[in-house]
């Protein structure tokens, strides 16, 4: 029984004293915790992979949006309640313009009149590429500019002023004779000046109701809002001796004059009328002022409008005629640098502060300038005029070639001394002066401005006697006809003439 009941107890026994390792190779027990903890790792390994994917794909979205929209309006950019998200500048141009044009008040003053106006006809002046600056510029440049649930309204930028206002109101409500007229001031074409003009009492529309409507449609544009206006029995809103004292301001700027330059050899004054352009007088009707803005978008435009037209400068290479030596006898072409202004922008800022402190201005340009090179020809051909002993000499290449009798001009229209070039022929031409008119002359070839060799046929007294003082001409070196044509088929464009000697008081030959 003993040896039963120890065999029975045997399995028992023998279990408590398996190790892990025994149990586990038995398939029972701990066996079964490792696969659960081999599915946990595994399930982590698998959640971490996706989240890393999770996230490349984010960053790569990030990066991707930001590159998208960096020339684009961001996501939750609204021009009023209008998305623009994604639009470019053109395309933001469009709605700006859209939403400006659609923007309307209706008007009503209770007694039957009724008038709808859109911002021109007020005088709001919008500035639609500010604006879409404005709105390609919302949310900045950070992280947080493509985070779609992040709402930014931009306004329309524009300028509101209160006398077209006042004026749109009173014109279209009030009839001539009940107006009440602001004095105000005015640029006069034929003085070049801003004179006053008085203004008088009358009835007027209140225009706050109307200025607040104006400014809401800036905020949320392209809608129509409603608005009644009263009326108000006022003295004039602006006095004559505020508008005399602001016209006298304002003539006080038109008095200093602005010169711009290019650094070289190019300068232009801007004209009066140019510059009262510039000046805007602002009238607020409520405070009875007159202040005088000046407008620097305008200054802009026409300095880089008109700067290049001005002081732009093509390079001109100087010619020179040259003796043996080298040394310069004449200047045939004055050499001219060129000049290529820029920066517009930045001479309109000077003339601005010039003008708002009504001080004088010159302002040099910044402009690119290349030298001009100089070029030198030795003249094959001179000409000696002697007025001494009234001759014209030629020589070639310093060698004497001919040698003519000539009579050059009389007392008070002498034959100018000095170098120059011949650089104007003509075979005939009538001749013109303050008292006298001589058609059909012959082989004329000039040399100085009015002064030339040419045939005279009517004076061959004072070519023969070599007398200027008693048969001289208006300053024109008189020949034979056979001998100015001798000059005229030999002596070309370029030739140095020298004109040398005293002016002879008498005949000579």
């Amino acid at each position: 029984m003993d040896n039963v009941i120890n065999s029975g107890n045997e399995p028992e026994a023998l279990t408590s004293e398996l190790s892990q390792a025994d149990i586990a190779a038995l398939g029972v027990g701990a066996p079964t915790q490792s696969k659960k903890k081999g599915k946990r790792h595994l399930g982590i390994i698998i959640a971490a992979i996706v989240f890393a994917v999770l996230i490349v794909a984010l960053v790569a979205s990030f990066f991707g949006a930001r590159w998208y929209y960096k020339d684009k309006a961001a996501p939750g950019v609204h021009l009023g309640n209008v998305a623009v998200a994604g639009q470019n500048a053109g395309q933001l141009k469009q709605i700006v313009d859209q939403q400006a044009r659609s923007s309307k008040v209706v008007i009503t003053d209770g007694q039957g009149k009724k008038a709808t106006a859109n911002f021109k006809d007020l005088g709001v002046k919008v500035d639609t590429d500010k604006t879409v600056q404005n709105l390609l510029a919302a949310k900045g440049q950070g992280a947080g500019r493509v985070v779609p649930f992040q709402k930014t309204q931009v306004k329309l930028a524009a300028n509101v002023t209160d006398l077209p206002i006042d004026t749109y109101l009173t014109n279209t409500f009030v009839q001539d004779g009940d107006k009440a007229v602001p004095s105000s001031i005015a640029f006069d074409g034929n003085s070049k000046t801003f004179v006053a003009h008085a203004g008088h009492g009358g009835r007027s529309p209140e225009m706050n109701g109307v200025k607040k409507s104006v400014n809401t449609l800036l905020s949320d544009p392209g809608q129509v809002r409603s608005v009644r206006i009263s009326y108000k029995t006022i003295d004039t809103p602006i006095t004559e001796e505020t508008a005399r004292s602001a016209a006298d301001s304002a003539n006080k700027i038109l008095a200093n004059k602005i010169v711009v330059t290019n650094g070289d050899t190019g300068k232009f004054e801007v004209p009066v009328v140019q510059l009262a352009s510039w000046i805007k007088p602002d009238a607020d009707l409520e405070k009875g002022t007159i202040k005088l803005d000046i407008d620097k978008s305008a200054i802009a435009g026409y300095m880089n409008s008109e700067m290049p037209k001005h002081l732009d400068q093509d390079m001109v290479s100087q010619q020179d005629i040259v003796d043996g030596s080298g040394n310069v006898l004449v200047t045939m072409t004055k050499g001219v640098n060129g000049v290529k202004v820029k920066d517009g922008n930045a001479v309109a800022d000077q003339v601005y502060n010039a003008m708002t402190g009504s001080q004088p201005a010159t302002v040099q340009a910044a402009a690119d300038i290349t030298k001009f090179d100089v070029k030198q020809t030795k003249s094959e051909m001179r000409i000696v005029v002697d007025r001494s002993t009234q001759t014209a000499t030629v020589y070639k290449n310093d060698q004497q070639v001919q040698s003519f009798p000539v009579c050059t001009g009389k007392p008070g229209h002498e034959t100018s001394l000095g170098n120059y070039v011949i650089n104007v022929r003509y075979t005939v031409q009538t001749m013109r002066g303050a008292d006298y008119v001589t058609p059909n002359v012959q082989w004329v070839s000039y040399f100085n401005g009015g002064q030339g060799f040419h045939g005279a046929p009517w004076n061959p007294t004072g070519i023969g006697t070599g007398d200027p003082a008693g048969h001289g001409s208006h300053g024109c070196v008189n020949m034979n006809v056979s001998d100015a044509k001798w000059i005229f088929d030999n002596c070309p464009q370029g030739t140095l003439v020298q004109v040398v000697g005293a002016q002879p008081g008498g005949p000579v030959r």
